[in-house]
């Protein structure tokens, strides 16, 4: 069961930044697959950042989701800013929040393809996300033509209650601390996605790398 600890002071546990051992990314990668989530594992961030640039076509419509594995891969400068494609976040920063929500929501919810992280992968092949506002939840569940996450070895987890404890214990005190200094908020686990299984086969990909990416 997921508790939400909203204390002010938050010590990530770092239990969780262990890197899981080739048997267990080779057991998520196989259940991913059975999940219908196709699954590339890579062994480095550098050739992370080379197959998701090579699965996007020059022009494409691409959401880089907010997330730290893309920034450290530099992907959140290379989709937003190179020029190479039609690229949504700089739209939707450039409408007001209050005149303009309802087309903030439209383009957040179906990008072609959108881009970005998960907190936990079971060895089951359960992925778990956790969101302040869930903008990102949506688009990953269903209203994306295309996912493509890219995921640090050290998210692989046993199953859902580690899953959930990795979310709670670690990814949740590294976030609410990033947006107190970002914004002066805290943050909170207002949605939790559960990804079981995509019904759409191409539609996901999971790029697994064994090295620790994001949080």
């Amino acid at each position: 069961m997921l508790k939400v600890n909203m204390d002010t002071a938050l010590i990530p546990n770092k239990e969780f930044t262990r890197i899981a051992s080739d048997e267990q990314i080779e057991r998520a990668a196989r259940a991913l697959e059975a999940n219908n989530v196709h699954t590339i594992v890579v062994d480095s961030a550098a050739e992370a950042r080379k197959r998701v640039l090579e699965l996007l076509p020059e022009g494409a419509e691409v959401y880089a989701n907010i997330s730290k594995t893309l920034e450290t891969l530099g992907l959140t400068a290379e989709i937003d800013k190179s020029g190479r494609y039609d690229a949504v976040r700089p739209k939707v920063l450039a409408l007001d929040r209050k005149t303009q929500a309802d087309e903030i929501r439209v383009l957040r919810a179906r990008p072609a393809i959108i881009v970005g992280s998960v907190h936990a992968v079971t060895e089951e092949g359960q992925v778990l996300t956790a969101s302040f506002g869930g903008s990102q939840l949506g688009p990953y569940a269903s209203g994306a033509g295309k996912v493509i996450w890219v995921i640090g070895a050290q998210k692989i987890v046993k199953d859902l209650n580690e899953g959930f404890r990795r979310i709670e214990e670690y990814s949740y005190p590294l976030e609410d601390a990033r947006l107190r200094a970002a914004l002066g908020v805290p943050s909170a686990i207002g949605k939790v996605l559960i990804f079981n299984r995509e019904p759409r086969p191409g539609r996901t990909t999971a790029i697994i790398v064994k090295e620790e990416l994001g949080y």
